[in-house]
């Protein structure tokens, strides 16, 4: 029975860790680093800070079997993408061709940039 409790006190202290920085945005293009998907290219859909996961177009696609209603008479198997940890990407660098660290760089007007760390290109342009 204790092993339950500790369970639930992990799940807890997981979803404290919500509003941690994250570094990926929607909309980023975004290399997977590791993985079955590795060396895939997409763009993040969605990020999930509670879960540290992100949601990337067109990798980790699985089957999701639907039941019969109105909006889907038919039922059967819909493809779509699943959440992959946020470790397991990176920011993909068009110049460099492939994905990059990245360091934050404040401009002369006070605005923050994520710029690559192996080429030096702006990736919030």
């Amino acid at each position: 029975m204790p092993a339950k409790g500790k369970k639930l006190i992990k799940i807890k202290r997981a979803a404290e860790h919500k509003h941690k920085k994250l570094g990926i945005r929607k909309g980023d293009r975004v290399q997977v680093i590791a993985g079955n998907e590795k060396g895939k290219v997409g763009e993040v859909l969605s990020v999930l800070p509670a879960k540290q996961r992100v949601i990337i177009e067109g990798v980790n696609m699985r089957f999701k079997h639907v039941k019969k209603s109105q909006q889907n008479p038919q039922g059967g198997r819909i493809e779509r993408e699943n959440p992959i940890h946020i470790s397991n990407v990176a920011l993909f660098d068009e110049k460099a061709g492939r994905g990059t660290r990245t360091r934050c760089l404040v401009t002369d007007d006070g605005r923050r940039h994520r710029v690559s760390t192996r080429t030096g290109t702006d990736l919030d342009a």
